[in-house]
């Protein structure tokens, strides 16, 4: 099994490598084979990383939770599904190298400084606390999507303005198209954070004897929440669209990044176990 674990920890930037070299190629060179194997590879990273989770999971008798390193192997995964999902409901292929390249960074680096650990706090070898941790991740990561998509949106939006007609413009989807990436991937993020919270205050209970709802992350778990909730029914019912929702998915991001960095680091408390 662990031999398994061994080959897939290096496999895997390779694959990822192979993707960032292939949408590269399809952006920025328009290349037909690139163009024909770029979504196919994709779906195979996919599945061995998926792979290399599970097998990690089983092996060591824990989540990949434990370290900041055994994280990023998450948020790898997390931004891979989250892109796979954009690319399969729009058909869509021309941003795959922008994000793909961030998911990448964060394999090689988890794959390079990970180890492998036994000897950890009961508390974290919880399934449930693994399904928590992981639907929370993809949630925040596709709300990062977003708003990767809303800045990509706001670049085009400029160039077309200032009437400079580039590679950015002749390459990524239009307006309307980075509009509609961004909406999705923010519905989708909205709909794993909601899993996430929910899971979370299933698990918390059975975790610790005493805590407090009152906790930090949990507040703000949820202010990220009703913000979107609010944001998502504000452009179904009023109409929002265009530029004003690009920079709301970017103000909504800043506070995403403010609860997993302030908050998580400096302010919770029954969050960090170790």
């Amino acid at each position: 099994m662990t031999l398994a674990v061994d080959v897939l920890v290096v496999l895997t930037p390779i694959l990822y490598a192979c993707l960032v070299v292939l949408y590269g190629l399809s952006f920025f060179g328009n290349y037909p084979v690139a163009d024909r194997l770029k979504s196919r590879i994709l779906y195979v990273t996919l599945v061995v990383h998926l792979g290399y989770v599970a097998l990690r999971t089983i092996a060591f008798d824990h989540p990949p939770i434990t370290t900041v390193f055994e994280i990023m192997t998450l948020l790898a995964l997390c931004i891979a599904i989250g892109y796979t999902y954009i690319e399969a409901r729009t058909k869509t292929t021309n941003t795959g190298f922008f994000i793909l390249s961030v998911a990448f960074v964060f394999q090689v680096v988890s794959s390079l400084l990970i180890r492998d650990l036994v000897d950890i706090p009961d508390v974290l070898r919880s399934r449930l606390l693994g399904f928590h941790v992981s639907a929370a991740l993809l949630g925040y990561t596709a709300i990062s999507l977003s708003a990767v998509y809303g800045f990509l949106y706001l670049m085009l939006y400029h160039e077309i303005k200032s009437t400079r007609f580039g590679l950015i413009y002749n390459r990524l989807p239009n307006l309307e198209m980075l509009e509609k990436m961004s909406h999705k991937a923010e519905l989708f993020g909205f709909c794993m954070l909601t899993i996430g919270i929910v899971i979370g205050f299933l698990w918390l209970p059975k975790a610790f004897e005493s805590f407090s709802y009152l906790d930090p992350k949990l507040i703000g778990s949820m202010v990220i929440w009703v913000l979107y909730a609010i944001a998502l029914t504000a452009k179904r019912t009023l109409g929002w669209q265009g530029r004003k929702t690009m920079i709301l998915s970017l103000v909504g991001f800043g506070f995403v990044f403010l609860s997993m960095t302030v908050i998580n680091m400096y302010l919770s408390s029954f969050h960090s176990f170790q």
